[in-house]
């Protein structure tokens, strides 16, 4: 199972009057580092919009384990779980400090949506491969 790796250095924006990250920011640096990873692997907005397929969220789980606060240095790992059925995958994304401690984990369930016909659809070939998943 590939799991891909997204750097991230908590900014003063990141932060709200607690002084430690929001929760929406969260959810917005987990997909920044979706966006990432499909991007290199030749699944990024520019394809989307060409071929009028992308991903969509359909449901998540977050879990907040550990603070992070400002300036602070973690990484964000992804890997795809598998399929929950014909068209919904399930992924889990880690918020992970330097020292090693989860700050906080996902589960996402995801799928391939067609844009033209507003429907899900399998996965591609091309969108396995963007998602580590080629065989």
């Amino acid at each position: 199972m590939i799991s891909f790796e997204y750097p991230v250095t908590i900014l003063e924006k990141h932060l709200d009057t607690f002084g430690h990250v929001n929760n929406a920011i969260y959810l917005a640096l987990y997909e920044e580092a979706r966006w990432d990873f499909i991007t290199k692997g030749g699944f990024g907005l520019s394809e989307i919009q060409e071929k009028k397929v992308g991903p969509v969220v359909l449901e998540l789980n977050i879990k907040f384990t550990a603070e992070l606060k400002n300036r602070e240095e973690i990484t964000i790992h992804s890997k795809v779980l598998g399929m929950k059925n014909a068209l919904v995958m399930e992924m889990e994304q880690s918020m992970i400090k330097s020292d090693g401690t989860v700050a906080s984990k996902m589960i996402i369930a995801f799928g391939l949506f067609d844009l033209s016909k507003r429907k899900l659809i399998p996965p591609t070939d091309e969108w396995m491969k963007a998602i580590g998943q080629e065989e």
